[in-house]
């Protein structure tokens, strides 16, 4: 089992060492979307969503999920963020309507912030869709998925069909 590292020797998961890691500035960006009825659009942009701010909440839940993702990813390290940047764009036409999630993480440590990337950007679509399922429930999420990372020992990454 020595070639998957999150195993240990009796094949039970384990928590993988980072100490003899190097510290360096690590950053990773993802995205994901919420597509969204007509009516809840508006509403989002109209600022009349009864539990406040849609886009205003979801980024501070982005930001505090960044934070917390080793609590609730169970081989993720506890890390220091140096910085969490979270942005909304719109994606409409006739007939979709589809609020664009980018979540970019940094750090300087021993390991990358990929799941912290990822896991902002979800809980900030969730954070949307709870605020706004009053009014619809049939909102859709995802994709979700890493656009790019920097550092470490494996490199960059860029996906290429972004």
């Amino acid at each position: 089992m020595s070639e998957f590292t999150h195993f240990n020797d009796q094949g039970r998961a384990k928590m993988v060492d980072i100490s003899a890691k190097e510290t360096t500035v690590r950053t990773a960006k993802a995205k994901t979307s919420i597509e969204l009825t007509e009516e809840v659009y508006r509403k989002i942009t109209n600022h009349e969503i009864g539990k406040g701010d849609v886009l205003s909440v979801a980024q501070v839940a982005g930001i505090m999920a960044a934070k917390q993702t080793s609590n609730v990813i169970p081989m993720c390290h506890p890390i220091p963020i140096k910085g969490v940047d979270i942005e909304f764009e719109w994606n409409v036409t006739e007939s979709t309507f589809v609020l664009l999630i980018t979540s970019t993480v940094k750090t300087k440590g021993s390991t990358g912030v990929e799941m912290e990337a990822l896991t902002s950007a979800s809980v900030s679509a969730l954070t949307v869709y709870d605020m706004c399922k009053a009014v619809d429930k049939g909102m859709v999420i995802g994709p979700t998925y890493l656009v790019e990372k920097t550092g470490g020992k494996n490199g960059d990454f860029l996906r290429k069909d972004t």
